[in-house]
């Protein structure tokens, strides 16, 4: 039992097996809203897009996480503004905004060489650099999260399941749509830092699909997405540790293995019943 417990010797194994937790559970919690109403091309969108705004407040001496945060936020803004005023669609908003906020990024990292590598760790993430600093946004962004999906659980059970009912019976859906939007940038750039932008969305996902294969019921597919996501960060941690292979990357991966063996368990249960390998209509329970 050696090779679980000597890696814990170290204290750059605890701030990321803690970071890399705590991220997985919260990209897991919110992944399951994501998923359920097709947002996903947002949540990948988003993540472009708040490296673009970090990039920016760094280069004018703000706080990445502050500036980064308010980024998304008015990213989000806009996108809702443009896809419901200009008659464009939602996709063709969040590829134009996301994308151009992303470009700017990149345009002022190759104007600054000086703070090249400092954004390295934003793009394909640096889990086993995390700071204190870090582990506190984290965990003060898994709580928000947590209070928000606690308070707003029957609305946003409402929307998730029929949109266009939930707005005649008086749910704030647009309300609702942008505080989730905004909630969500700030998952995003609380685990920036721990995935990289460029394997983020994965992480909201692939937890989320995995635990909708297994349950019809909303309640238990959220409970497991975020026990999906926490694992896949535990053992994603030591995976990285031992074969000294990116943590964001090596998270990633264990994940999608989480998802396939589970798609073929769920093909074999299903052929045995003689029914298709899809996913069973949600209940909400």
């Amino acid at each position: 039992m050696r090779w679980i417990t000597d890696p814990w010797g170290y204290g750059f194994f605890r701030h990321g097996v803690l970071a890399a937790v705590l991220a997985g559970g919260l990209c897991g919690l919110v992944g399951v809203y994501v998923v359920l109403r097709r947002l996903s091309a947002i949540g990948h969108g988003l993540a472009h897009s708040v490296f673009g705004g970090a990039v920016v407040g760094y280069s004018l001496g703000s706080s990445l996480y502050v500036f980064g945060g308010l980024w998304g936020a008015c990213s989000v803004l806009l996108i809702n503004a443009m896809s419901r005023r200009r008659r464009i669609g939602g996709d063709a908003a969040i590829g134009i905004v996301t994308t151009a906020s992303f470009a700017l990024g990149v345009a002022i990292i190759s104007r600054g060489h000086s703070f090249t590598r400092n954004f390295e760790a934003a793009l394909f993430g640096n889990i086993l650099g995390v700071t204190t600093t870090d582990l506190w946004v984290l965990v003060g962004v898994s709580a928000v999260a947590a209070v928000a999906v606690v308070l707003g659980y029957r609305q946003l059970l409402f929307i998730t399941f029929d949109e266009a009912a939930a707005g005649t019976f008086g749910v704030p859906t647009r309300a609702i749509d942008v505080g989730f939007a905004v909630v969500l940038a700030a998952v995003i750039v609380a685990t920036m830092r721990v995935l990289g932008v460029t394997l983020i969305a994965s992480a909201i996902v692939t937890p989320a699909v995995a635990a909708r294969l297994t349950s019809r019921s909303f309640g238990r597919v959220l409970a497991i997405s975020v026990a999906v996501g926490a694992a896949c960060g535990l053992a994603g941690m030591y995976v990285s540790y031992y074969y000294d292979v990116a943590s964001g990357a090596t998270i990633t991966l264990v994940a999608t293995a989480v998802f396939g063996l589970t798609y073929l368990a769920v093909g074999v249960r299903d052929r045995r019943v003689a029914r298709p390998v899809t996913a069973r209509p949600l209940s909400a329970r």
